[in-house]
């Protein structure tokens, strides 16, 4: 008797061992091809890279746009096919789509456009009204009408919000259009309040009384706690009307989203947008220093807004990185959060170990992958030998 206690004690322990097990990682890597006209690689540039890197690490999708060239997407489809990897659109939604058709902008609570942010051509970061309904069918025609016969397996979708404080306070207080300010209008809120609130109090309007990884800023002023909140489902809602479009299509689904901390300034509700997407990739730069950075936006807050109260010292460490990975994990879709392994001075210093220990902080967190961003073309092999 005490011999069959003691094999099945050793087979609970070793099935206890198994479930403790970290699964293997699966990647997905980006391939930024410029601006809508003139692609910055061609196909066998891609393909060249494409395979160097997937002999190094197991890639499972590569999210590759926004070039108009449709031979490049159908021989990169063709070579990804061959190897059982899936090939996403990346697509542009609220933004960088001037190019393409006539947008209604979006406005601050004033009516006035945020200013942009170029920080590479074919990336001005001008935002587009979330709520007009012809803004939402144009993105979907672009696909229908430029990439439904290239070979897609899915779509990635981008600028999925509202400006940042990249524009100041205007970026964040926005949209608010007529047709925005009658959706706002229809959650019981009224956009007068903030615009009065702001106008009022200035700063110390928008001041917290305390920030958790897990409910983000709670505001001091509770109409300020429904804004953000109200703005949340009216831009995700907008971009879940996207997906489900695209998606009836027959495409798998990937989302680009700030990191939660972040998030509900610029419009982006996680557990809406979940429930739209196959997989969310939110953007855990801690070593970008431009849109989407964690530490950049994070700044440009605290300098939007010198005189609000109650925003903590952020460091950009590892503890950090553990409490936004742990703001993921309540939602129910697959999660590849983004970890930057690019290289460029001054703008994304990253280094081999910095992209280890980011991506050993993701694998201990039991997510799907990561996705390496934000441009495979141009990180360095040093970035991609250490992951192996």
């Amino acid at each position: 008797m005490k011999k069959v206690v003691i094999i099945l004690m050793g087979m609970l322990a070793l099935v206890a061992c198994q479930s403790k097990k970290v699964k293997e990682p699966g990647y997905i890597v980006q391939v930024s091809l410029g601006g809508w006209h003139t692609p910055d690689y061609t196909a066998e540039q891609i393909i060249g890279r494409l395979d160097t890197v997937s002999r190094l690490i197991p890639v499972k999708k590569v999210i590759i746009g926004w070039s108009l060239d449709k031979e490049i997407y159908r021989q990169v489809g063709e070579y990804l096919h061959g190897k059982d990897i899936k090939m996403l659109l990346w697509l542009p939604v609220f933004a960088e789509t001037e190019e393409m058709c006539e947008n209604s902008p979006a406005v601050d609570l004033w009516g006035n456009i945020p200013a942009n942010y170029d920080l590479a051509a074919g990336e001005g970061f001008r935002f587009n009204c979330p709520s007009d309904p012809q803004n939402a069918a144009n993105v979907v025609a672009i696909y229908d009408n430029h990439f439904s016969d290239c070979g897609f397996d899915g779509v990635f979708l981008d600028r999925i919000r509202t400006q940042s404080f990249v524009s100041g306070v205007g970026g964040v207080l926005n949209c608010g259009c007529p047709l925005c300010a009658q959706k706002f209008l229809a959650e019981g809120f009224d956009l007068n309040y903030m615009k009065t609130g702001w106008e009022m109090l200035g700063d110390e309007f928008l001041s917290v009384t305390g920030y958790t990884p897990a409910q983000g800023f709670t505001f001091v002023d509770d109409g300020v706690n429904t804004y953000f909140k109200v703005k949340g489902h009216i831009v995700s809602s907008a971009v879940a009307g996207i997906a489900d479009a695209l998606r009836s299509r027959g495409l798998e689904i990937g989302m680009d989203l700030y990191a939660p901390f972040m998030a509900p300034f610029v419009g982006q509700d996680y557990e809406i947008l979940a429930r739209h997407a196959d997989f969310i990739k939110p953007m855990l730069y801690r070593q970008t220093f431009a849109p989407a950075g964690m530490g950049f936006e994070y700044e440009l807050l605290r300098k939007a807004v010198p005189g609000a109260k109650g925003y903590p010292e952020f460091q950009m460490d590892l503890d950090f990185l553990h409490s936004q990975l742990e703001a993921m994990e309540p939602y129910s879709c697959a999660k590849y959060p983004g970890i930057e392994i690019n290289y460029r001075e001054g703008v994304v210093p990253t280094s081999p170990e910095y992209v280890t220990e980011s991506l050993k902080a993701v694998i201990s967190h039991g997510f799907d992958g990561a996705v390496l961003s934000w441009n495979i073309m141009e990180a360095p092999n040093a970035h991609i030998d250490c992951l192996r």
